[in-house]
């Protein structure tokens, strides 16, 4: 099922579908798919810039990537059954891949971080075939030297840490000639992984304000959570017009 929030269609699974959706993708094997991870500030940037939201609708696989989410589809009537989060699938996706033989790819953050995050993850999943790592900071004059390490690597899941929307964008524009069967952008997913970054205690995650545990781990970050009382603020106003009777046309 599929709902749309704010012109966005976004996937109503839960992480165990959404888990065999992918392995669904990867089995068949004959295209290259897109996974996005859709949170709120994303979502209300895209409210400015149609090709964001072109883009969210050009993908296979849409999943609501935080609580403001999860809480804007109920307010609107049309829930999805929970957050799926890029780091959350990513770790959800990890026994899976180990154990069908999946080579993974990791690409983005700092130098050093992808490298480290592929050596947790083997450490954590005996079998875990990490074919290839490369950090985020690389120029334009490296990436047809980037594009063919990961096409001769052949990954069936590559992960993308670039940041969002840049993540998307290079998705989108790279999948078809890398040829991946599911690409995913998973924000800073490898900094935590790597361990870089702690990421906040499960109780602040549960209670669905991961958010604030990231602003006080990141005060820097407080010009970017700006962004969701905006979110909310649309949300809410979408609502208390759906209350308002139209007004017929005068004669």
């Amino acid at each position: 099922m599929r709902i749309n929030l704010l012109g966005a269609n976004i996937d109503g699974l839960n992480m165990q579908d959404t888990v065999a959706k992918i392995a669904s993708f990867i089995n068949q094997g004959n295209r290259a798919c897109q996974v996005i991870t859709l949170n709120p500030e994303y979502l209300y940037r895209a409210q400015h810039e149609p090709e964001l939201l072109q883009l969210v609708n050009r993908a296979d696989l849409v999943t609501p990537d935080g609580a403001g989410i999860v809480w804007a589809s109920r307010l609107l009537g049309t829930p999805v059954p929970e957050r799926v989060t890029g780091i959350d699938l990513m770790l959800a996706l990890m026994p899976v891949a180990a154990r069908a033989g999946w080579r993974v790819f990791l690409l983005g953050a700092a130098p050093g971080v992808a490298a480290a995050a592929a050596a947790n993850l083997q450490r954590q999943y005996p079998g875990l075939q990490v074919v290839g790592s490369r950090h985020g900071y690389f120029t334009p004059a490296e990436e047809a030297a980037l594009l063919q390490q990961i096409k001769e690597a052949r990954p069936h899941l590559l992960f993308v840490a670039l940041g969002m929307p840049r993540q998307e964008q290079w998705i989108a524009r790279h999948k078809d000639l890398l040829g991946v069967p599911v690409a995913i952008g998973v924000g800073g997913s490898l900094d935590v992984i790597a361990g870089r970054v702690r990421r906040v205690s499960p109780w602040l995650q549960k209670l669905q304000l991961e958010w604030l545990g990231r602003l006080l781990q990141e005060p820097s970050r407080w010009r970017r959570q700006l962004v969701l009382p905006k979110f909310a603020w649309r949300c809410l106003a979408l609502k208390l017009a759906s209350y308002c009777p139209k007004r017929s046309p005068r004669r």
